[in-house]
């Protein structure tokens, strides 16, 4: 797999910065952070999301991965070489796992998919949005105009 682009960085760290600033508001105490793996021990896995909507004191738990029950929303960035993988395994993972938002960031559509209401293996509704819309994610809204797609080949 490859390592994440400039493009797919600054991508996480907008976002990051977008939600940090609406959870004050919405959920004092928690952030939006890049890195922290997250497990579901009853299913026995592990993922690490681009970006994870956690309370901050979940960093300071003893373990390597943040227990998915306290896990608010994740994103993913697509990456060039594994599309499949964001659109594909996560999108069934992540509601089992109960995390009730998801957003889905394609720099190489320039599109944007939020899925929310967890429901089994799957979320019940998917909002498709293009880069430059305002897109409602739960109770946030991540601005896109500054996202940049992956240069064409």
């Amino acid at each position: 797999m490859e390592c994440p682009s400039k493009r797919h960085e600054g991508t996480v760290r907008r976002i990051c910065k977008h939600l940090d600033e609406q959870l004050l508001g919405t959920h004092p105490g928690c952030i939006c952070a890049n890195g922290p793996e997250i497990e579901h021990p009853a299913m026995g896995r592990m993922r690490r999301p681009d970006a994870v909507v956690i309370p901050e004191s979940a960093l300071d738990e003893e373990g390597l991965a943040v227990d998915a029950t306290q896990v608010l929303a994740v994103v993913e960035i697509v990456s060039p070489s594994n599309p499949n993988n964001d659109y594909g395994e996560k999108l069934t993972e992540y509601p089992a796992m109960g995390i009730p938002h998801y957003l889905i960031v394609d720099p190489r559509t320039g599109t944007i998919e939020v899925h929310s209401d967890p429901c089994r293996n799957r979320y019940s509704r998917k909002d498709p949005y293009i880069f430059g819309d305002s897109v409602p994610f739960g109770p946030w809204t991540v601005e896109t105009s500054a996202f940049r797609r992956y240069r064409q080949s």
